[in-house]
């Protein structure tokens, strides 16, 4: 009896480090958790393009993002305001790394959809920066002009695929960048099919609730000089509880990659830009 005593005592003497390394292992894993860096950007868009941050499991991200006309065009059009072109989108968070969404455009009567995935998250005191693939696809349902040489399905398609890697540097500060490959199946003479860009979006915090916000993109291929402009917008967030409200100035009337990337024509040197406004209202569907 002394033995089995003895034996059980060595036992629970052994015991004691394995059960204080595994509650160690379990506070490091919820130290880890809870030092994951977020809110980079107030939403998931810098403005038009896509940014590092993902919707969380069964959130719903209802967008309407408006476009005005040319603020060229002076006191005769009200500065642009008397024209206008619209994106309605959903997009929906299946996990807290994966994120789907679904949109309408009333420039070329554009339907988009896109397939988001957070590879890694940034980590305090780890892991430096985040990184997110997206994938997408559109098409334009607008009748070609010629109804001898009716538009098919094929000519209508584009797809895009990038690749954003962005870091949070303090709490005022955020960047990113976002290589980016635009492929078009219809394209204009001297263009080419495959595009490359390099996207650049930035925020700085100026308030507790508002942030100054850049979005920006490099097109490095395939575009006619003459015709051809870098998309730039620039803009602030103001975030109201469940809602983020955004006004902005941008020279490209398209609002999904293949529109703003590859047909942005105007140019801001020439004041060829135009007064727009995003609309983000959250849902929580998830008990």
């Amino acid at each position: 009896m002394r033995k089995l005593n003895c034996l059980f005592g060595l036992c629970m003497l052994l015991s004691v480090p394995v059960l204080a390394q595994e509650d160690l292992l379990k506070g490091l894993d919820a130290d880890q958790k809870k030092n994951k860096v977020s809110g980079a950007f107030k939403s998931s868009r810098v403005i038009n393009g896509h940014s590092i941050e993902m919707l969380g499991a069964g959130i719903l991200d209802f967008r309407i993002l408006h476009r005005f006309g040319p603020v060229k065009q002076g006191i005769g059009d009200l500065f642009g305001l008397d024209q206008a072109s619209m994106r309605m989108g959903f997009d929906f968070g299946l996990t807290n790394d994966l994120t789907i969404g679904f949109g309408r455009t009333t420039f070329k009567k554009e339907y988009d959809a896109f397939i988001k995935y957070r590879f890694v998250q940034q980590v305090q005191g780890g892991t430096p920066v985040s990184v997110v693939g997206v994938a997408g696809a559109s098409v334009f349902t607008f009748k070609s002009p010629d109804p001898l040489k009716p538009f098919t399905f094929n000519d209508r398609s584009g797809y895009y695929a990038q690749l954003i890697v962005g870091r949070k540097f303090n709490d005022a500060f955020s960047m990113q960048l976002s290589p980016t490959l635009v492929y078009r199946n219809m394209i204009d003479p001297g263009d080419k099919k495959s595009i490359y860009a390099l996207g650049i979006g930035a925020r700085h915090k100026l308030s507790k609730r508002v942030a100054f916000v850049v979005d920006y993109s490099l097109v490095a291929n395939g575009l006619p000089m003459s015709v051809g402009t870098n998309p730039l917008s620039i803009g602030v967030d103001i975030e109201t509880g469940g809602h983020v409200f955004q006004l902005h100035f941008s020279n490209s009337t398209g609002m999904n990659e293949r529109s703003f990337i590859t047909e942005t024509t105007n140019s801001w040197s020439k004041g060829e830009f135009q007064f727009g406004f995003n609309l983000s209202r959250v849902f929580n569907l998830k008990k």
